[in-house]
């Protein structure tokens, strides 16, 4: 019983000889939370989208409380609040806002409808774009085209994506919030993240394909075949053509619209007016299909 008594005490007094130190190293080596993190995390919208170039809100409250060390929050958007959310984490650090001022939306550069590309071959794998990307060139004669199988509507957080049968991938301006999710999904590298107007509109060339005029021709009834009149039309220098291909420099772009006009393809659009949304799916919908 002595024995017993007397190893149950040794192990106490080792237990708190242990707890004791333990206790001073972690008094010693703690790390003090900036209490600034937590005020900015109260105004994020907690989306964790990725929208904003970082790895959740977290990390965004992070760069934005190291940015008022450094005096500026320039360069830092929130794409889900955009400028009230940045305006009220700019008061929350007793900044004045700079940031959140740009625009953006993602764009869909692809109006490879069933319609405008004929099917020329049937695909049976697995109804993935990724897949489909990887294990053969889709079932139209372009590619470089949208494969239609919804990988970047799965994806979106935010009901901004829908497949129309007659005009493709459709992206609504007004729930898009530029998180970037749809751009990475694309196995084509057919979405991107642009400035656009603050009524979101812009406009864009809906072609991705890099054939020689008679090819991209044959492959899809709208495609940019390389002509260069929507170039030479421009007054504002806001399109290059290159790779068989033209591009509209967004910072440059007036909006005057006679790119569209004289593009003798109709392969230039406006943001807004040519995406007329089908009805769109929400958050749980999209997980319901998934499952």
């Amino acid at each position: 019983m002595d024995t017993i008594l007397q190893a149950v005490g040794v192990l106490g007094i080792a237990g708190m000889v242990l707890a004791s130190v333990l206790y001073l190293v972690l008094r010693k080596f703690a790390v003090k939370e900036d209490p600034r993190l937590a005020k900015v995390n109260a105004v994020l919208p907690g989306a964790n989208c990725g929208g904003c170039g970082f790895p959740g809100c977290d990390a965004m409250a992070s760069e934005c409380v190291k940015a008022a060390d450094k005096g500026s929050l320039e360069g830092l958007l929130c794409p889900v609040g955009g400028k009230a959310v940045m305006d009220k984490i700019a008061d929350a650090l007793g900044m004045e806002s700079v940031g959140g001022d740009a625009v953006r939306m993602a764009v869909m550069r692809c109006d490879g409808s069933c319609t405008n590309r004929p099917q020329l071959r049937e695909y049976d794998g697995a109804q993935s774009c990724r897949v489909a990307h990887i294990t053969s060139m889709g079932e139209t004669a372009c590619a470089y085209g949208c494969l239609g199988y919804g990988d970047c509507v799965a994806k979106c957080e935010f009901g901004a994506l829908s497949i129309d049968p007659e005009k493709g991938v459709l992206i609504d301006p007004d729930r898009c919030v530029a998180c970037g999710a749809c751009v990475k999904a694309c196995p084509r590298g057919l979405i991107e993240i642009r400035v656009v107007t603050p009524d979101k509109t812009g406009m864009v060339v809906k072609c991705r394909n890099k054939d020689k005029g008679v090819a991209a021709k044959n492959a899809c009834a709208v495609s940019c075949i390389g002509c260069r009149l929507c170039e030479k039309k421009c007054e504002s220098g806001a399109i290059t053509v290159e790779d068989n291909l033209a591009y509209i420099d967004a910072a440059k772009c007036t909006l005057c619209g006679k790119c569209e006009t004289v593009c003798p393809r109709n392969t230039i659009h406006k943001i807004g007016e040519w995406e007329t949304p089908a009805e769109q799916p929400v958050k749980e919908e999209i997980k319901n299909e998934e499952q």
